[in-house]
């Protein structure tokens, strides 16, 4: 049995996780970490990780950066892996969680729909292919909540389709003013409204001819499928890096 600690609970995502959580015998959330309470969970909950007594084989991060010190800072004194399902971290924090990786096993992840991470394995075999004949463009649509544009999701295609191309890209977000596109962009365009989940699609539009690639979450269980799957995966690895690519692969 996987025991997890559950960072951000008593959030939207939290709660799906923890409903999600009942259909994976091999898995138990043993332990919450919010600000707010919520009487219907059923665990403990604690208002820092610092305060959490319980024991657990890993944590799970779905809330905001601004939590992630606390967080890797609990994992390392108690050799915990980490996953990391939060987005909008700056390059500070970027940096942090790599060097925590030196000491915890570290999973972090944009996106945790199986869905986007093999399309994200796709344009890393068609992007270098397409480019020469092709205009790159990305539209990510996410709710009126939703608080980092563009999504993680976004930047993380972004820069798949940058690192498959061996020349100057550049993003242009959320194009403006008055001039003509330039081949090696690619425009990011970032939609807010509604209640829609998430979705993001990848035009490679040619001369005569588009080629799209689409995903479409129609449910945030989606994401919590995937990141319990993460915390199956973790328990127990060792110290590192790790992605929804090695889930995927499961190496």
């Amino acid at each position: 049995m996987t025991r997890i600690i559950l960072n951000g609970c008593c959030g939207k995502m939290g709660k799906v996780i923890s409903q999600s959580a009942l259909n994976f015998p091999n898995l138990e959330i043993v332990a919450g970490v919010d600000k707010l309470d919520d009487n219907s969970l059923q665990y403990p909950i604690f208002k820092n990780i610092e305060d959490c007594n319980v024991e657990a084989d890993v944590v799970l991060d779905f809330s905001r950066p601004d939590a992630l010190n606390s967080l890797l800072n609990h994992c390392k004194n108690k050799k915990l892996p980490i996953v990391l399902c939060t987005t909008g971290y700056s390059e500070e924090e970027l940096n942090l969680i790599q060097e925590a990786s030196k000491e915890i096993p570290v999973f972090r992840s944009a996106n945790m729909s199986i869905g986007i991470n093999l399309i994200n394995n796709i344009l890393k075999d068609i992007s270098a292919m397409l480019y020469e004949n092709y205009d790159i463009e990305i539209v990510e649509k996410h709710h009126n909540q939703k608080v980092d544009a563009p999504s993680g999701t976004a930047l993380l295609l972004a820069d798949t389709i940058k690192n498959a191309i061996p020349s100057g890209i550049i993003f242009n977000q959320g194009r403006s003013g008055i001039a003509k596109r330039e081949h090696n962009e690619i425009g990011i365009h970032a939609i807010r409204g509604g209640s829609i989940v998430g979705e993001h699609e990848i035009i490679f539009a040619g001369a005569g001819e588009i080629i799209e690639l689409k995903h479409t979450a129609l449910s945030r269980e989606v994401f919590a499928v995937g990141a319990l799957k993460a915390c199956e995966y973790m328990c127990g690895k060792e110290i590192g890096m790790y992605s929804m690519d090695n889930v995927i692969k499961g190496n």
